[in-house]
C-alpha cells in the first residue's frame, strides 16, 4: 500500500523525553524514585497535555506536596533541560523526507505551554506540513478522537498513513484504524522502515 503522508510522534521520536534521567542528575536516584513514588508526575503532565495550564497545573501540584515542592516545580521551571536531547537521525528523517516532498504531520501528546517553549528551543518542530498537538486539541492518544481529527483534517486515508510512535498503545490505536505503523525503538530502525518503504533512498545521517 503506498504512503501519502508520515505521521511522527515527538516524544522519544524526535525528542528525548525522559524526566527521570533530569531528576537522577538533579537530586539523585534515591531522592528522585522517593519522589515519583509520592507524586504520580507523569499523571500532572497528562493534564498538560489535555491542554491544562503548564505553570499552574505544575504550581498546584507542587503546592499538594510541600515536602517536593522545589523539585515539583522544576517540571516546569527547567523543563527544557526535562524535554532533551533532539534525535537527529529522526530529525533528518523529517527534513528529507520533506525535500522529497512527502507530507510530513506531527501527532503528539504535548501541552500547550510545553509546546511552545519547546518550538524556541527546537526548530524543526516549526517544519511539520501539519500538526496535531493534544493540547490545542484536548484530546490525547491513545483515545480515537485525536487520530479521527488527523484523518478528517487531512482528507488522507488511513491505510495511507505511515505513524511512529514510542508507545504500544498509542500504535495500537492507530493499528485499528487502518494505519501503517512503526513502533519507535531507535531512531536508526525508524530510518531503516522509511528506507524500505522506498520513502527514503538511503541513510540521511
Amino acid at each position: 500500500m503506498s504512503i501519502d503522508a508520515v505521521v511522527f510522534d515527538i516524544g522519544n521520536v524526535l525528542i528525548e523525553w525522559v524526566p527521570e534521567r533530569f531528576y537522577d542528575r538533579v537530586i539523585g536516584p534515591e531522592r528522585r524514585r522517593a519522589m515519583f513514588a509520592d507524586v504520580d508526575l507523569h499523571a500532572m503532565n497528562e493534564e498538560i497535555d489535555i491542554g491544562a495550564s503548564f505553570q499552574k497545573t505544575v504550581y498546584d501540584c507542587a503546592a499538594r506536596y510541600p515536602q517536593w515542592q522545589s523539585e515539583i516545580r522544576m517540571w516546569h521551571d527547567n523543563w527544557l533541560e526535562l524535554a532533551a536531547p533532539e534525535i537527529p537521525v529522526s530529525v533528518a528523517c523529517l527534513r528529507a523526507l520533506r525535500a522529497k516532498g512527502m507530507p510530513v504531520f506531527a501527532l503528539s501528546n504535548f501541552g500547550i505551554g510545553t509546546f511552545e517553549l519547546a518550538e524556541t528551543a527546537y526548530p524543526f518542530l516549526t517544519e511539520f506540513d501539519r500538526r496535531y498537538i493534544s493540547g490545542y486539541l484536548s484530546h490525547v492518544k491513545p483515545h480515537a478522537r485525536i487520530y479521527e481529527i488527523l484523518e478528517h483534517d487531512s482528507g488522507i486515508a488511513p491505510d495511507r498513513l505511515l505513524f511512529a510512535d514510542d508507545r504500544a498503545d498509542n500504535i495500537a490505536a492507530a493499528q485499528g484504524r487502518g494505519w501503517q505503523t512503526h513502533l519507535f525503538t531507535t531512531p536508526d530502525g525508524w530510518q531503516d522502515r522509511l528506507v524500505s518503504e522506498g520513502l527514503l533512498q538511503g541513510p540521511v545521517a
